[in-house]
């Protein structure tokens, strides 16, 4: 009876928490040997700029990004980085966007780096540019990867064959999806 069936989903509410945002955008970005993502350069540059342990949080409309900043700056000379190396925290907060099944950010805004204005001189277009950009998230495959074991637990394959993100927002400690697809039960 239900073999093969498509079923069309309009206005479909999808919900992904913070914790599960999180833990993608580190799986994303922050999967390297060492935890960390390079902003400038690599583990094996004398000279790099990178940050590390990833924390989410809302605030109002925006999600703030907390990590802690590493940076070895100066000139390379002899296979080493001769300058200053610092460790810093730093916060970006980004808008959340929507574009077909991709959640992706926007306006970049520097809430914290340092107090020392030639330091974020340096940093600041890193961590604006570079963020947002590398930062995206597949709501369509978080939720095929969700639906993988329906053959096991219903007896029945679901498969999401279409996703539409229409808006995103926040809404308390949920980034809330509305959307619309398509659906098909073997």
């Amino acid at each position: 009876m239900l073999g093969g069936a498509v079923v069309p989903c309009h206005g479909v509410e999808l919900t992904v928490s913070l914790k599960a945002l999180e833990q993608t955008l580190k799986q994303q970005l922050f999967s390297g040997p060492d935890g960390r993502y390079y902003l400038k350069g690599n583990s094996q540059s004398g000279c790099f700029i990178s940050t590390e342990d990833p924390h989410l949080s809302f605030e109002q409309d925006r999600i703030v990004v907390r990590v802690k900043t590493r940076a070895r700056l100066g000139k390379m000379v002899g296979g080493s980085c001769l300058g200053v190396t610092l460790t810093l925290p730093a916060e970006v907060s980004l808008a959340p966007e929507a574009e077909g099944e991709t959640i992706g950010f926007k306006d970049a805004r520097l809430k914290r780096i340092s107090d020392r204005k030639e330091i974020n001189f340096v940093l600041a277009p890193f961590l604006r540019g570079q963020v947002p950009r590398s930062m995206t998230v597949n709501a369509a495959d978080l939720l095929r990867k969700a639906l993988a074991g329906s053959t096991a637990t219903s007896g029945y394959k679901v498969n999401l064959d279409r996703l539409r993100i229409q808006s995103i927002q926040i809404v308390g400690d949920k980034l809330v999806l509305d959307a619309d697809g398509d659906l098909s039960v073997e």
